[in-house]
Parts: C-alpha cells; structure tokens; sequence
C-alpha cells in the first residue's frame, strides 16, 4: 500500500488540486445565486485548500528554492487564516441567534490571528518524498505554533463532528457530521499506520471528503430554504 501511495502521489496531488478548483467555483457559483454566508465560507476555506493542494503539486516540477520557500510560507498562512471559519460554519448550521453568532466570530477572528501568527512562525525544511519537493514544519517551530496548529487541525474538526451529530438529529442529514468525521479519519491514518512522512498527503483525502460533503449539506440547505419560501 505504502509503494502505491508513493507512486501515486504526484498525479493525486493534482487531481485533488483540480477537485478543490472545481468546488470552489460550484460554492462561488451557489453563493451568487442565493447570498447564503454558509456557502461563502466554504469557498473561502476550499480557497486554502485549493492553494495548499496547488503548492504541494507543483514541488513536483519546482526545485527548492526561494520561490518555492516563499509560496510554500503563504501555505502555512493561509491555513491558520482560513481553517477557523469552520467555527462560524457550525454557528448558521446550528441556526444560533445574533449574539450567540456574534461570540462565535469574534472567538473565530482570535484564533484567526493566531493561525496567522502560527504560519508565519513555523520553520520551514525541506523535504523530498515521492518525487515531491515540499516544505514541512521543522523542529524549530515553537512549541506555542504547534500548539496552535494542533488546535487549528483537531479542535476545528473535533466541533464540527459534534454539531454534524446535532445537525443530523435534527435537520434529518448526515452530511455535516461526515464532513467532520471523513477529515478527522484520514488525518489519524497516517499517524496510526506509522507513515508520518505521508501525513500531508492522506490527510488530503480527507479535506477532499471534507469539501464534498460541505457542498452537499450547503446545497441540501439551500434546497429547503426555497422549498419553504415557495410554501
């Protein structure tokens, strides 16, 4: 499985490169047909995805470098940027009221500049796995930045499994709790089967799933809002 893996890895970089452009676009293409903020925050997080997956695809054509350092650099930004607008997620899906909402989002904007914070303390190594150039976290990261990205990785999707158990009692649809979980599974495979090395690249299935399932809930969503308008 693990040569697999390895031989694979470049092409599926891709595919998941052109998987997160395509839902990009398609929550872009929802939010202006019916101005729900839900699917305007899943594009913006599938934007971190999409750019995450795009860096990575291309370290198998840049050497490393100051360019590849650079843009790599943004990657890490842009994941503490935009991993916490899952909170907020959670809030319209939970119907939560004004002030409730409006906690959510100042608790969202703190743990934003945080991350922001996290990406651009993080040390950056040079790593070369499957004829893939990448630049990963390295042993000088402080302890307080992977603090944060241990928060931004596990205590954003822990929540949403929560709420998507919630959700799928009481609004009939198991979509956001799958989204939640599929990204949680997958980031523990590369930890439980011992190919740490591999971590980035499964853990990608998983905000794959992640992504597939917030379009489906978002959609669903939207579809019984104008059901109900239309009663």
């Amino acid at each position: 499985m693990r040569s697999l893996l390895l031989s694979l890895c470049p092409v599926l970089l891709w595919v998941f490169t052109a998987f997160h452009l395509a839902f990009l676009l398609l929550f872009m293409a929802q939010y202006r047909k019916n101005h729900r903020p839900i699917f305007l925050l899943m594009g913006l997080i599938t934007i971190g995805l999409f750019y995450d997956s795009l860096i990575l695809s291309l370290g198998e054509i840049l050497p490393g470098g100051a360019a590849l350092a650079a843009i790599s650099r943004l990657r890490y930004v842009s994941h503490g940027a935009l991993i916490p607008l899952i909170f907020p997620i959670c809030a319209y899906a939970l119907e939560l009221r004004k002030t409730p909402r409006t906690v959510v989002w100042v608790f969202t904007l703190v743990l934003t500049a945080l991350g922001i914070a996290e990406g651009f303390a993080t040390e950056l190594v040079l790593q070369q796995i499957a004829g893939v150039t990448r630049y990963a976290s390295g042993s000088g990261t402080p302890a307080w930045a992977h603090l944060i990205n241990g928060m931004l990785s596990f205590g954003t999707v822990v929540p949403l499994m929560l709420v998507g158990i919630y959700v799928w009692i009481r609004q009939k649809t198991p979509h956001l709790f799958l989204s939640g979980f599929l990204m949680f599974f997958f980031s523990a495979v590369g930890p439980a089967t011992g190919n740490t090395d591999l971590i980035f690249f499964i853990s990608m299935a998983g905000e794959l799933f992640m992504v597939l399932f917030f379009y489906l809930y978002a959609r669903r969503q939207a579809g019984s809002a104008c059901r109900n308008a239309a009663k």
